[in-house]
Formats: structure tokens, C-alpha cells, sequence
């Protein structure tokens, strides 16, 4: 649930965060660091002259658990920048007595290799300060400091970040969607790709804003198309797919035999055909990309159907039926039985015809303006 618009003040400042997601974060700190600390302990007792756990780990445990999805919270960049740059640490403290020129080259090394590394992690910075400051117990360590405990620590932080999110279902490592690819195996880009927002336009807006922002540069692009379906979906959202689905469906039973099916998507002119298993529901779909393998029954060919239901704006379909492999989508109830069918060209005709309905009632809005005009004398 998002945070009450009535306190303005307590309202996160990254998109998407709601107090349920704080609320995860906060948990897995207290279980990421607790562990983290009790790991050290037991590995190496109560040793006073190694520290067991380092203030920058609380610093990687907000990024790990409170925005598992940034690219400065990654495996790379929790592990390599903490322990790259606690090792820079370490040697800029041998090399310059100074502590006050020590600290500010320190973070400003580690910044750069950081960089070059690809591994930049804002506590990183935090790690190379406390090699210079950290007093006894990080000069004694000497350069075993970066490895133990800020490498362990690193390491036990990742790998409880890793737990936790698979408990709570939620990704960790992130891994930004792959670029969509032209199912046809043609030089041309996917369909839709060729309109709306292109890589060339996100390229020129950074440029324009010249900021660097904490999202990954294809999460950002589909970021943005999915807002550009957002927004069609609230203009067109009146329309729903009970409206335009197909209700008398050809559908075959997973137990046919392969040219059964063959026969029906022929003889109905149809590429994508339901397959009906236990108690009528829907089993997945058929077409004769999978039929070319040869099998004998189409059990074993069956390939996962592409699902809506009655109530979903049309718009919704769109993605799912432009990535250049499905040809249908499948109407199903509450029970997973078939009510329906919607192909490319049910919701070609709806949409053309939605979007010529919005500009003849434009055209209409403006009649009444336009014909109070004075008309020029011939």
C-alpha cells in the first residue's frame, strides 16, 4: 500500500516504493546485518585486533534490500566496490602520513577504479574512508583489512540478499529484460520497436538532461514503454476484450491425433488453435509451427497459451500480440475454461475503429465553434 497522501513528508522519494516494501527492506537489514556479524564471530572469535563487521555493510544493506534493483546494488559492485576500494584504503594509508590528504584521496581513488571497475557502490567510498580512519584495529589488520572481514562482509551480504529474496519472491540479483527480438529472424527490427519511443530518443533526452540516473539504461527503456501503454490503455479503456473475442472457438482435445489438427487450422483458415485438456480447460494452444516437428499426437506438442480475460482493456493485448509470435490470445474464465478467442485482426479492426470513433467526436466537439464563423463575401 502506498504511503497516505496525507503525510507528504513521510513519502518515499524513489518510484515505485511503498511502506510495504520498507517494511521487507527493514526486516532483511536487521536479518542481513545480524547474520552478517554473527558469521564474523564465529569465524574468527573475539579477535580486538580484526573488527567483525564495518559501518559501510550497513550502508550496501539499504541498497541490497531497500532497492535490490539499482545497478549500484548488485553482486559486482556490493562485493568489488567495497573490498576494491577498502584495499585502495589500506594502500593510500601506507603511502601518505597525512590523514586529512589520505581521506580525500582515499574516496577519490576509489571513485575512479570504482568506475573503470564497473563496480561503483556509494559505501565503497565509506570503505576507503574507514581504511585511513579506522584507528588500531584497521591499522594492525593492514591489508588483510579489505578481505576480512570487508570482502566476507560483502560476500555473507550478497548471499543473504539472494535468500531473502527468493523467500519473499522478489528479485535479487536484478536482470533487466533482454532486448526484444524480431521472431521472424529477419533483418527488420520487432514491431514494436518501429514506433513510439526509440533508443535514439532516450540516447538524446540524457544527453539534454545531462544527469546520470540510478536505473538501468534498458530497464528505463521499458520503463517507458510500458508507460506509453499505460497511457493508450486510459484513452482506450472502454473497450473490452468480451467485446470484440470470437465466442464460437474451433478447439481440438489434447488426446487428437496431430493431422486432426492440421486439418482444423487448414479447413478454418486459422493459425493458432486451442487444445482442450482434463474437464475441458484450456491446455495450452497448437499451430502448425509445431506440428511441422512431426509428432504423432499433439500432447506432445502443445506450446503455453497466451491468456486474457473478458474484462481486460484491449489495449492490454497489444504487447502480446505484436512481439511476432503470438497470432491469438485466449479468452479464459475464472475456471480456465475457454470463452473465448481474440487474433491480431480482432484487434487490428478494434483499434482502428476506436481511434477513428475518438477523431470523428473530436471533429464533432469543434463543429459548433466553426460554424458560427463569418463566411467571406464571394
Amino acid at each position: 500500500m502506498p504511503f497516505p497522501d496525507k503525510f507528504p513528508w513521510f513519502k518515499p522519494i524513489l518510484a515505485g516504493a511503498t511502506l510495504g516494501e520498507r517494511l521487507i527492506a527493514s526486516l532483511g537489514s536487521l536479518i542481513g546485518i545480524g547474520l552478517t556479524g554473527l558469521v564474523c564471530g564465529l569465524c574468527f572469535g573475539p579477535d580486538p585486533a580484526l573488527p567483525l563487521i564495518v559501518a559501510p555493510i550497513g550502508a550496501s544493506a539499504v541498497l541490497v534490500f531497500a532497492v535490490p534493483a539499482s545497478p549500484l546494488a548488485q553482486p559486482w559492485p556490493v562485493i568489488g566496490g567495497n573490498t576494491i576500494s577498502a584495499l585502495i584504503g589500506v594502500t593510500v594509508m601506507q603511502v601518505l602520513p597525512d590523514p586529512l590528504l589520505a581521506t580525500g584521496v582515499a574516496v577519490a581513488l576509489a571513485i575512479l577504479v570504482m568506475s573503470l571497475t564497473r563496480s561503483l557502490h556509494p559505501p565503497g567510498g565509506a570503505a576507503a574512508l574507514t581504511a585511513v580512519v579506522g584507528g588500531s584495529a584497521v591499522a594492525n589488520a593492514g591489508f588483510l583489512f579489505p578481505f576480512l572481514p570487508v570482502a566476507l562482509n560483502s560476500v555473507l551480504l550478497v548471499l543473504l540478499g539472494i535468500l531473502f529474496r527468493k523467500l519473499t519472491r522478489r528479485a535479487y540479483p536484478h536482470v533487466a529484460q533482454p532486448p526484444v527480438v524480431n521472431e521472424h529472424k529477419t533483418k527488420d527490427r520487432p514491431a514494436s520497436l518501429r514506433v513510439g519511443v526509440q533508443s535514439a530518443d532516450i540516447d538524446a533526452a540524457l544527453a539534454k538532461t545531462g544527469e546520470t540516473y540510478d536505473i538501468d539504461r534498458r530497464d528505463l527503456d521499458r520503463l517507458l514503454r510500458e508507460v506509453e501503454t499505460q497511457v493508450l490503455s486510459r484513452m482506450h479503456s472502454m473497450i473490452t476484450v468480451s467485446e470484440i473475442m470470437s465466442r464460437d472457438v474451433v478447439t481440438v482435445d489434447q488426446s487428437a491425433l496431430s493431422e486432426r489438427a492440421r486439418r482444423l487450422l487448414l479447413d478454418h483458415d486459422i493459425r493458432t488453435l486451442p487444445v482442450l485438456g482434463q474437464a475441458g480447460r484450456l491446455a495450452g494452444t497448437i499451430g502448425l509451427r509445431e506440428l511441422a516437428a512431426g509428432a504423432e499426437r499433439i500432447r506432445d506438442r502443445i506450446s503455453p497459451a497466451v491468456t486474457a480475460r473478458p474484462d481486460t482493456p484491449i489495449t492490454d493485448l497489444i504487447p502480446l500480440l505484436s512481439n511476432g509470435k503470438s497470432h491469438a490470445v485466449v479468452v479464459t474464465d475464472q475456471d480456465g475454461r475457454i470463452a473465448g478467442i481474440v487474433t491480431q485482426t480482432d484487434l487490428l479492426v478494434a483499434v482502428s475503429r476506436a481511434l477513428l470513433a475518438k477523431d470523428l467526436a473530436e471533429a464533432q466537439s469543434w463543429r459548433p465553434l466553426t460554424s458560427n464563423w463569418p463566411v467571406a463575401a464571394a
